[in-house]
Parts: C-alpha cells; structure tokens; sequence
C-alpha cells in the first residue's frame, strides 16, 4: 500500500473515530485507498482480500462493513430484498442494477426527477429514498 493510500484509509476512518485496526485498514485499502468510489459485497470484498494475500475472515468484513455503514462512511443498497451491496459514495445518487452480471453502478442523479412521494403513515418519517433501477441487457446490443 502506498503511503498515499495509507494516509486516505486512516485519514478516512479517523474522520469517524473509527481505530485504524489491521482488518480494518487492509479492508479500508480496498475500498477507498485509491480514492475511487466503489460497490461491494461482503464476498467480493472478501475475495479481493483474500486475493491480494490478505488474512481476514468473511464475518470479520462483514462486521467491518457493518462497522463502516454505521458510522457514515458508507451505505447499504439491498437489491432483491436479499443482496447487499456497500457503496463509498455517500451523496444522494441513483443506481442501475445489472440484472446479467449483477453490478450494481452509479446513474446519473442529475437525470434523475422525483417530482412526489407518497403521502406517509402517521407517525413516520421518511429515512432515505433508494433508487435502484433494474437492467437486462437488450437483444439488440
């Protein structure tokens, strides 16, 4: 890891109060430590670790990412009420959801136009807004 790359992950998780532990660095310089926005699972998280000789377990990134999450530094997009993914960007932004190859992508918020929600139960307030919008690649190309 560059020293770059060190700087931005401690940098990261020290904005939060988040201790620099070695799992959470080593997962911290897969996810930011080039300072490009990304979409994981636990298990393709763990796989790049794994990959790049890392020794860490699957419940550990998930605790990690947990970790992360609950701090700010990033956010859970479920996609089929079942699959998560984690995402660093943490401005307000839309997804595509590639069905095929199920990867989950930025969308232009820009191009995005919510002009109503629906009226709300009484008692409740609204949390978040997620948009994710399915795609299949069409036959055509």
């Amino acid at each position: 890891m560059t020293d770059t790359a060190i700087t931005r992950c401690t940098d990261w998780l020290a904005g939060v109060g988040l201790r620099p532990t070695r799992q959470r660095l080593t997962l911290a310089a897969l996810l930011v430590g080039d300072g490009e926005d990304r979409h994981v699972t636990a298990e393709g998280l763990f796989d790049a670790a794994s990959n790049a000789g890392e020794k860490v377990s699957l419940a550990t990134v998930y605790n990690t990412l947990r970790a992360f999450c609950d701090a700010g530094l990033m956010r859970e997009i479920t996609v089929d009420g079942s699959k998560s993914y984690f995402d660093t960007n943490m401005t307000d932004h839309p997804h595509f959801y590639w069905e095929d190859t199920t990867e989950l992508t930025d969308a232009p918020a820009q191009e995005l136009e919510i002009r109503r929600l629906p009226s709300l139960p009484a008692g409740a307030e609204i949390a978040s807004v997620d948009v994710v919008i399915r795609l299949r690649r069409s036959p055509k190309g």
